[in-house]
């Protein structure tokens, strides 16, 4: 006994053919978008304070959630001067913090506790869009300070 295969007609090869590019379209869009990522800390809700603690948390940061500030932020436009190299270190980070530019978003402040200098008041800096971290830093309060990415 023999098995029969049916053969795919040409209109159906088409049309299966179309389907699948419009997927791999889809897929490829979809991670080309702002904030794609699908590590671990993308399944961190950022949207509360404790889920932004455990963010921190992932890369090593412990923070005083008492000290958490927050205020609505517009970006702006254009980066130029000291904002280019923000946007840089972002970009080194992984966030695709320049493609938000001209958008408002959350920036919650907090003070690390575990920073390892006891004379030097650090904080870390998250910039949040919905439910997605777009930038975050560490720096110095200091006049003579330092900033960098928390990664």
């Amino acid at each position: 006994m023999t098995a029969k295969f049916s053969r795919i007609s040409r209109k159906n090869a088409v049309i299966l053919i179309i389907i699948a590019a419009a997927m791999l379209a889809a897929l490829v869009m979809l991670c080309a978008s702002p904030g794609c990522s699908f590590g671990k800390t993308e399944l961190i809700n950022v949207q509360n304070a404790e889920g932004r603690q455990k963010y921190l948390r992932s890369f090593g940061w412990e923070i005083d959630l008492e000290s958490e500030e927050s205020r609505t932020v517009l970006l702006p436009k254009e980066f130029d001067g000291i904002m280019t190299e923000y946007g840089k270190m972002q970009s080194e980070q992984g966030y695709d913090f320049v493609s938000y530019a001209g958008t408002e978003c959350t920036q919650y402040t907090y003070l690390v506790t575990n920073y390892g200098s006891d004379s030097t008041t650090v904080y870390a800096v998250l910039y949040v869009k919905g439910s997605r971290v777009i930038g975050a830093d560490i720096h110095s309060a200091d006049i003579n300070g330092f900033m960098h990415g928390i990664k």
